[in-house]
């Protein structure tokens, strides 16, 4: 199935409910009802459907969550504060869940929840039953069976579990020698590292070959291997291949580091599933015999996590993988799961019902043992296809086109991935079990005491869930302990209102919690701040990041030097001090690469020199613009003393000034010769005719200027008689207001009685025109002299309503 087709098709359909929703919520529902009995039937009738579905709905997204759906009993309860809380966590729940698949649809990661979403069942299975595969969420841990149990509260470097090394080229026993990491903790290194990196594909990975049909599915099967007599066998056959697929599905809800529960393995012409939850599963250590075999390729998709699974539970290590994966990503594909290649590939629709099965049921049922095989039957069809597409697109003579080296490059990064204990860090949450990804995906605003209680309530679940070797999330989902760490719950009452989904464990554990929860609040009133601390990692995490490309100084070589006389010393601490900086001098650039040496000297070449060019001009450089002008050859003769001189003694002073005053805008600017020759110049103004004397100059005015002056006159014409009927019409009105405000003359004031009534155009019997008549005396004529406000919205018409629309 498209994933945007079906995105688009989800959001359409929302998009429609959403607005029939609103026009039904605009009409008089109630109105209606009241004023058809028939459609209230009919209401009645919908809202019963649609409280069935709404039920169904949250059935089946409770099913699928961590959460605890709430009951709908009747519509009223969706108004009720427990309901939509309940509402909330399933949602919650889903959204943390789709994350998780959304990475997984990308290919990023494979999935931690159970099954895995490449997982495909077969398109052409005939349709059977759906048989439950699901237990329930109490089915008995089969990890307490196992030969060696789990131990979650490891602190050292993980031991890798094998008891041989075949194909080694580096004897087991210095793949056991210890080292410290960046962290100072003591690991164990990956026992085949070296095999791994001096490994050569083989030529066939180079060649295109035509790719090898894959047998029918409906006319095969697969063998459950459950028996070491069974593992034996399927060893034997496997050492023939030349190429298998492998596949991993696995479980960690009820599991503090997960269990690898099934594994699938193909050739050209078998399929197994093996059963990986027997007590004897250590013993599946001897398929490294085929694993670590340089002379077969393993075929994995997103194989990041089951690199890691195999060795943490099986003690297997993969020799010669090829990472479909980053095939996909470098022939650039629109999609990288497993199930796009199959329908892009095989024309096989992957079935998602069973993608949440919990694969440690057993019996398998037929469905699942079917949904199962169908991961690597295809697989190495699809590897063949791929391949010779690789070889198609690369250039083998230049590595950065060469897709074949860069894809085998990153699946050899992928097969060196190394299992380590999961080590909790409560002061900054580093590592995946902290507490740091949480929070900094999430967008809170934490007090310091709701931050301290999240972070203590986040240790407590993950000491429980070691404890208990139960998953956090099944201990209490993410949504919860934020609830918590807002609401700060004082006592048990007050914890399971805040969160729904309670889980057995933590009923048990309630007072324990709201101890927890207690003591994080009072010593956190002076605690650290939340958006200091996230700073504080970035700041670290960005000098390591840092630090990475900062070039390491060569270490610098001390040789004593011989002890010096005392006059020696004397005159060289008299000397002036030179400091050497060449040290300082780096030899790399980390933009331009190596550099020059010091003594090097590189020709400029004139074809190399860039062509500069300046916007202005520059004048030319001689050596007179570096010269001083206030400088002479000769020294300067010394200045006499100043002089007194009377003020009736000196030349009277110049009253003329240089400023003017432009009177008339737009005319065009003479010289003073021409304003002085004209007759406008000649006609004295002021008391001089000097009209450098004059505060003004009259310039000469042009056609166009001249209109534009008048219609300028003209406006402010038309401004004046508009402003004086103003001014009269506020007169006339205050002269209205003051006669209003003078007191009621009763005694001559118009009878309403004996009002006079208008008698029109009539005529009298002689066919003459009657006198008009004075109107009638109207007492209520002075309501209607108020100011008139906004006319309505809606204006009525007949035959039509503007509340109902049909």
């Amino acid at each position: 199935m498209d994933f945007k087709a079906t995105d688009e098709a989800i959001k359409k359909a929302l998009l429609a409910t959403t607005r029939a929703a609103t026009r039904i919520n605009a009409a008089d529902v109630p109105f209606q009802r009241s004023l058809n009995p028939a459609a209230g039937v009919a209401l009645d009738k919908q809202n019963a459907r649609l409280l069935q579905l709404a039920r169904r709905l949250l059935e089946n997204a409770a099913a699928g969550s961590d959460a605890v759906g709430p009951e709908l009993p009747n519509v009223e309860a969706l108004d009720e504060a427990d309901t939509w809380r309940g509402f909330v966590d399933v949602i919650d729940s889903l959204l943390e869940k789709a994350d998780t698949s959304l990475d997984e649809y990308a290919g990023v990661v494979k999935r931690l929840s159970p099954g895995a979403e490449q997982a495909a069942a077969a398109a052409a299975v005939k349709p059977r039953p759906n048989i439950a595969s699901a237990p329930g969420k109490h089915y008995p841990k089969p990890q307490l069976l196992f030969d060696h149990l789990p131990n979650n509260n490891e602190t050292g470097g993980f031991r890798p579990l094998l008891a041989s090394k075949p194909h080694a080229k580096v004897p087991m026993e210095q793949c056991l020698q210890t080292f410290k990491d960046s962290r100072g903790l003591e690991q164990y290194p990956h026992p085949y590292q070296t095999e791994i990196e001096t490994y050569e594909y083989p030529d066939s990975m180079y060649q295109r070959i035509g790719p090898k049909p894959y047998k029918p599915f409906e006319t095969t099967t697969a063998t459950f291997v459950d028996t070491p007599e069974a593992l034996a066998v399927m060893l034997a056959e496997l050492k023939t291949a030349k190429e298998i697929a492998v596949d991993l599905e696995h479980h960690d809800n009820r599991s503090y580091i997960g269990m690898v529960s099934l594994m699938q393995i193909s050739t050209r012409d078998k399929d197994w599933i093996v059963d990986t939850l027997k007590p004897w599963r250590q013993q599946l250590e001897c398929l490294n015999q085929v694993f670590a075999d340089p002379n077969i390729i393993k075929v994995l998709h997103g194989a990041y996590m089951d690199i890691v699974w195999l060795q943490r539970d099986l003690g297997l290590y993969v020799v010669g993988l090829f990472d479909t994966y980053h095939a996909a990503r470098a022939l650039g594909y629109p999609g990288a799961s497993l199930a796009y290649l199959l329908e892009r590939f095989v024309k096989f629709q992957a079935q998602k019902q069973y993608q949440l099965a919990d694969w440690r049921v057993r019996p398998l049922t037929h469905e699942l043992f079917e949904y199962a095989r169908a991961d690597t039957h295809f697989l190495l069809y699809i590897f063949d296809n791929m391949r010779n597409e690789l070889v198609e697109r690369s250039d083998m003579s230049r590595p950065e086109t060469n897709k074949v080296m860069d894809v085998l490059k990153k699946s050899k990064e992928t097969a060196l991935q190394r299992y380590e204990h999961p080590i909790y860090d409560s002061e900054l949450g580093q590592g995946g079990s902290g507490w740091y990804r949480l929070v900094s995906r999430t967008p809170v605003q934490f007090t310091p005491q709701q931050f301290a209680v999240f972070k203590a309530v986040h240790k407590w679940r993950d000491d429980v869930a070691r404890e208990e070797d139960d998953s956090p999330i099944f201990i209490m989902p993410n949504h919860a302990l934020f609830s918590i760490a807002k609401e700060m719950p004082k006592d048990k009452a007050a914890l399971f209102t805040v969160i729904v989904h309670v889980s057995h464990i933590l009923k048990q554990r309630v007072d324990e919690l709201v101890d927890v929860v207690q003591k994080a609040k009072a010593s956190g009133f002076n605690g650290p701040d939340l958006y200091v601390t996230l700073q504080r990692i970035e700041n670290m995490k960005k000098a390591e990041r840092e630090s990475r490309y900062e070039p390491t100084p060569a270490p610098l070589a001390v040789t004593p030097a011989a002890p010096l006389p005392p006059a020696a010393i004397i005159k060289q601490s008299a000397a002036p001090i030179s400091l050497d900086i060449s040290t300082l001098r780096t030899s790399a650039s980390q933009f331009w690469g190596g550099l020059a040496p010091k003594d090097h000297d590189m020709p400029l070449s004139p074809v190399s020199m860039p062509d500069i060019s300046f916007a202005v001009p520059l004048p030319p450089l001689t050596a007179d613009a570096f010269a001083d002008s206030n400088t002479s050859t000769s020294p300067a003769a010394p200045a006499p003393p100043p002089k007194f001189v009377a003020k009736e003694d000196r030349p009277a002073e110049d009253t003329r000034t240089d400023i003017f005053v432009v009177k008339q805008l737009g005319g065009r600017k003479r010289k003073v010769a021409e304003a002085l020759a004209s007759p406008s110049a000649t006609t004295p103004t002021t008391s001089t005719a000097d009209p450098m004397l004059d505060d003004e100059i009259m310039l000469e005015e042009d056609e166009h200027t001249a209109r534009r002056r008048e219609k300028a006159a003209r406006k402010e014409a038309r401004r004046a008689e508009k402003e004086t009927k103003r001014a009269e019409k506020r007169a006339a009105q205050e002269a209205l207001d003051d006669e209003d405000e003078q007191p009621f003359d009763y005694a001559n004031a118009p009878s309403v009685l004996h009002a006079n009534t208008p008698s029109g155009d009539k005529k009298d019997k002689k066919g003459k025109k009657e006198k008009k008549k004075k109107a009638n005396f109207n007492p209520y004529a002075k309501l209607a002299d108020v100011p008139k406000g906004l006319p309505p919205v809606q204006k009525e018409s007949a035959g039509r309503s503007k509340t109902f629309q049909s």
